[in-house]
Order: structure tokens, then C-alpha cells, then sequence
């Protein structure tokens, strides 16, 4: 009678232990999911670090994605300018061969306001990448009717090839954030082989420029040489996107870098001479 009293002592399964601890661990499991998950979603939208290329050709990290050395955007003006006038009629090198004997220009057709196509140098067509998207279009079909048909010549006697000669980009003025006016004067040389001639326009020009991102090539390794150069030109985080004659009296005022309101009609020359 005794026993029959005494309290029955509770017993505790063990099934009922393992479903216990098997809920905890995928309840850990969850939250440790949830956590990844919220650190994979900072970093797709995070921003790459922005590194400020110095004129030595270090770069520098930087907290301002909109900083950039004003000699830095004086180069990127210069080596786009010139090669968007580089009309040699013959590629870039890519070889030491190519070198001594390089590879003629065929030349890309662009199509024109007008409703025709005309030519544009390789060099042209590449560097215009360096243009905003939506300015670019515009210019490289100017640069298209601009550009000789001889240039693309096989015959020695007709070819024509033309170059832009830089006398002076002025110090950037900086305009907004990440925004920066360059006076470029230079003047545009055509020249016949055949005899030497030159026609010389004078091409002075304000450019506005901007500072952009930039995104590498993700498949780098099976990118064509047309796509390397292209990124090679997007590489220095800044685009043109804006151009304009360069009004001025004197060039710019030698004491405070400050433009004349005065524009001063630039000499056209028609024909060519020596």
C-alpha cells in the first residue's frame, strides 16, 4: 500500500530529447542563414573603393568617390583629344612586327545625320568611349563627316593624314562635385603625303568632364583587343560629356586663369597650303 503512495517518478523519452535538440540546432541554423544573407546583401550594394590615380601613377584610396588629381583629368583630356584625331590610316601595334610594318586601317562605318555612313579611324571610334554615352553618339557621327575619305586610301599619292597638336590644357575649374571645366587650343592638322600640304583649323574647345565608375571586363581573359581598349579608356573613372568653342580674348587672362567674355572668330582655312 505503501508503494502505491509513492509518487511515480517522470520519465523523459528519448525521442522526445533528439526532437528537442534537432529544433534548437535548425533554429540556430536559421538565424546564422538570416545574418549571411544580410552581410551578402551590404556587399551588393556596397560601392567598389575609389582610388585616386597621382600624377607619379600611384593610386591613393580615397573617401571621396568624386575626388580626382587635376593633372590626372589634364592627361585624360590630352590623350583622349589626340587620339580621337589621330588619322594615321594605319592601326595601333600590337606586335614588335606590326611595329615596322603596321596593319592598314579599314576604318568604322558610322552613320551620319544625314542618313549616309562615313568612316571613322579605329583609334576615333575607341577613344570616343571616353565620351558620355548620350554625347557620344552625336560627336563620333561630326568626327565621322570630318574625317577624310583619303585617310583610309591605299594609293600614296591620295592618302591624307590628319592629327590634333596641343598647345595648352588650362588648369581644371572645378564647376560642381566630380565636375571640372578644361580650355583645351590646339589646331587640326591635315596633311597630303603626296606633296606635304597642310591644312591647319584651329580647334579650341572648353570641355566638361565628369568623374564616373568603373567596372573591370568580368571575363578579361576572352576579352577581344577592340573591348580591352575600350575599358582601357574607361579605366581612368571620367568622361567628357559636354564641349564647347572656346571663348576667350587672349586665351585665358595670365593672372587669375579667368575667361574673357569676348569670343574671338577663329581663321578658317578652305585649302590647303604649306
Amino acid at each position: 500500500m505503501v508503494r502505491l503512495l509513492e509518487k511515480k517518478k517522470p520519465t523523459v523519452s528519448i525521442l522526445t530529447t533528439f526532437a528537442i535538440a534537432t529544433f534548437g540546432l535548425q533554429l540556430l541554423l536559421l538565424l546564422f542563414l538570416i545574418f549571411q544573407g544580410l552581410n551578402i546583401r551590404q556587399l551588393s550594394v556596397r560601392k567598389q573603393p575609389n582610388f585616386v590615380q597621382m600624377v607619379d601613377g600611384k593610386a591613393v584610396s580615397s573617401t571621396d568617390d568624386l575626388a580626382r588629381e587635376p593633372e590626372v583629368i589634364r592627361q585624360f583630356v590630352s590623350k583622349t583629344m589626340s587620339s580621337i584625331f589621330n588619322w594615321s590610316g594605319t592601326l595601333p601595334p600590337q606586335t614588335i612586327e606590326e611595329v615596322g610594318r603596321p596593319q592598314p586601317d579599314l576604318g568604322i562605318l558610322i552613320k551620319t545625320p544625314a542618313g549616309g555612313s562615313e568612316k571613322v579611324t579605329t583609334s576615333s571610334w575607341v577613344a570616343s568611349f571616353a565620351f558620355a554615352e548620350d554625347f557620344r553618339k552625336g560627336f563620333i557621327s561630326q568626327i565621322a563627316q570630318m574625317t577624310p575619305p583619303e585617310v583610309f586610301s591605299n594609293n600614296p599619292q591620295q592618302i591624307i593624314s590628319g592629327q590634333l597638336i596641343i598647345k595648352r590644357v588650362y588648369p581644371p575649374k572645378q564647376i560642381a562635385p566630380g565636375k571640372w571645366e578644361v580650355g583645351m587650343v590646339a589646331d587640326l592638322i591635315q596633311k597630303k603625303q603626296a606633296d606635304g600640304k597642310r591644312l591647319i583649323v584651329p580647334f579650341n574647345k572648353d570641355l566638361l568632364v565628369r568623374a564616373v565608375d568603373y567596372f573591370d571586363y568580368p571575363q578579361a581573359d576572352k576579352a577581344t583587343v577592340l573591348q580591352k581598349a575600350i575599358y582601357t579608356v574607361r579605366a581612368d573613372k571620367l568622361e567628357i560629356y559636354e564641349m564647347r568653342n572656346l571663348c576667350l580674348l587672349d586665351a585665358y587672362d595670365n593672372s587669375n586663369g579667368a575667361k574673357s567674355n569676348q569670343c574671338l572668330s577663329e581663321p578658317q582655312s578652305g585649302n590647303f597650303s604649306r
